[in-house]
C-alpha cells in the first residue's frame, strides 16, 4: 500500500511530506481576497522566486525569509488554508480523497502534471511584470 493511503498526513516523515506535492506552482501566486465578503480570488501572478519553466522555487528553503506570508505547509494549517487548490494532494488526503491519476505519486512521471493541465507552467506572469493584480484574476488555479 502506497504510504500516502497508509498513513495521516501528521506521520508522514519530511521525505514523504515534500512527495506528496506535485509541482504545479498553483499555491506559488497571489490571491486576493474581498475585504467584504472574504471571498478569495485567484491570480495568474507568479511570486518572484517561482521559476517559471521548472516550477520550483528558487529559494525554498529560505523563503519565508524573503516572503513573509509564504506557508510552510504542515498537517497542522490545512484547515487554515481554504485557498489551496482542489487538486492539491494534501488539501486531496486532508478531506479523505484520493490522488488524482496525473499525481507524480500516482503516474511515475513529474510531467503528468503539466500534460494534465495542471502545473501554472506557461500560464503565470512574474509579480515585478504583472502590474495591477486585479487585472490578473483567473478562474483556472481553483
Amino acid at each position: 500500500m502506497p504510504f500516502w493511503e497508509d498513513k495521516s498526513l501528521g506521520e508522514m516523515t519530511p521525505q514523504e511530506w515534500e512527495q506528496l506535492c506535485d509541482g504545479c506552482g498553483k499555491c506559488c501566486l497571489h490571491k486576493l481576497e474581498d475585504e467584504d465578503t472574504g471571498d478569495i480570488h485567484h491570480t495568474d501572478i507568479a511570486c518572484r522566486f517561482l521559476d517559471p519553466e521548472t516550477i520550483k522555487c528558487g529559494k525554498y528553503l529560505t523563503r519565508q525569509r524573503y516572503v513573509g506570508n509564504c506557508v510552510v505547509m504542515s498537517a497542522d494549517l490545512l484547515h487554515k488554508l481554504p485557498w489551496m487548490p482542489s487538486t492539491c494532494a494534501y488539501r486531496l488526503l486532508y478531506e479523505g480523497k484520493k490522488l488524482h491519476d496525473w499525481h507524480p505519486l500516482v503516474s511515475g512521471s513529474k510531467d503528468t502534471v503539466f500534460t494534465a493541465g495542471i502545473s501554472v507552467r506557461g500560464r503565470c506572469v512574474d509579480e515585478r511584470e504583472a502590474g495591477e493584480f486585479e487585472d490578473h484574476l483567473v478562474t483556472w488555479p481553483a
